[in-house]
């Protein structure tokens, strides 16, 4: 029974459910002859299924992540902590707005590295729409609660995308000396951060977060079952990132 329930799971949440009404549609439109329609609804049930699982995408988020190790031994003068997604409103135990997911595991990163080193941390991250908190201000709160001192965080809350966290941060350095910035952000968006640093003529240490891959990655049967398109679709959107970055600045 509990094997029964790990494989039918998939197939009744999304996109496994959708998947599985193409598939069985189209096999049934087959059996009515429409050869046409019947191969469409497959076709497209085995695409949603093919990008839904970890060893299509792997391949993807390997080509962003794969260039990137974590330093045995970081050293630096301030730590530069990118963000990665808040939600403002969300109720929380010392006050309003928290992290996403992925932003966690930046902010960890950026907390065991200043008690590593002691050195400060400068959380770039703004408001991108009008009524919105500004990202750096929520997440300042969360290391501040995982135990970095407060008079050691500065907040940049002016940058609205990675090129401005380039932007501003290295207005930062500049004004305070800094002139070995480590740099911490999700392993598969590290590409397009070093590219936005290089565009403002500076050099960074990468110490990357939240690796989707890794070498020797096992795969097993349950990951052939329907998943979902966050993998895919954080890769396709980094790879689109670097197009643009690379034309636009």
């Amino acid at each position: 029974m509990f094997m029964f329930k790990k494989i039918l799971t998939p197939f009744l949440m999304p996109p496994g459910i959708f998947i599985f009404l193409l598939m069985f549609s189209g096999l049934c439109l087959f059996l009515r002859k429409y050869w046409k329609t019947g191969f469409l609804n497959c076709s497209i049930g085995i695409f949603m299924w093919a990008l839904s699982i970890s060893p299509v995408s792997d391949p993807m988020l390997r080509g962003l992540e794969s260039d990137f190790k974590i330093p045995e031994d970081p050293r630096g003068d301030v730590i530069i902590l990118l963000g990665g997604g808040v939600s403002d409103e969300a109720p929380d135990l010392s006050g309003t707005g928290a992290p996403s997911g992925e932003m966690m595991g930046r902010i960890m990163t950026a907390v065991r590295l200043q008690k590593k080193l002691g050195i400060p941390i400068i959380v770039s991250g703004g408001n991108v729409f009008k009524g919105r908190k500004a990202e750096a201000i929520i997440v300042k709160r969360f290391l501040v609660d995982l135990g970095a001192p407060s008079d050691k965080i500065i907040a940049e809350d002016k940058s609205r995308d990675t090129i401005e966290n380039a932007k501003y941060t290295m207005e930062i350095c500049k004004k305070l000396k800094y002139k070995k910035p480590i740099l911490v952000t999700s392993a598969c968006h590290m590409k397009r951060a070093i590219m936005s640093f290089g565009k403002v003529g500076v050099e960074v240490l990468p110490v990357p977060a939240n690796f989707r891959t890794w070498k020797n990655k096992k795969y097993g049967w349950e990951s052939y079952l329907p998943g979902n398109f966050e993998d895919v679709t954080v890769a396709l959107r980094e790879y689109l990132g670097l197009m643009f970055y690379r034309f636009a600045y």
